[in-house]
């Protein structure tokens, strides 16, 4: 299916850019090599292909942000809730 997205791109000036919901429906490994082939065309001088490569690149990294999850710094802290909220003096004795 990706290949027959990129060689219709090619191919005709009248086919459509792909879009976010056309990318969508493409499986993450599919969509990794739909970028991978476009950002080749696109350092061989094909002017289009850089932004299509743009686009699905985009598109792999936002899926790819979903997955990780964020880093809470006070999830990791196992002191008690006293230990925590005593102050620290503002300044460092050497």
């Amino acid at each position: 299916m990706a290949v027959s997205l990129l060689q219709g791109l090619r191919t005709s000036t009248t086919t459509p850019e792909p879009t976010a919901l056309a990318l969508e429906q493409f499986p993450d490994h599919e969509l990794a090599a739909l970028a991978a082939q476009w950002r080749s065309h696109a350092l061989r001088g094909d002017r289009r292909a850089r932004g299509y490569a743009h686009l699905c690149e985009v598109e792999v990294r936002r899926r790819n942000s979903y997955a990780a999850e964020p880093f809470l710094p006070d999830a990791l802290d196992l002191r008690s809730l006293a230990q925590r909220s005593t102050e620290k003096p503002w300044w460092k004795l050497w």
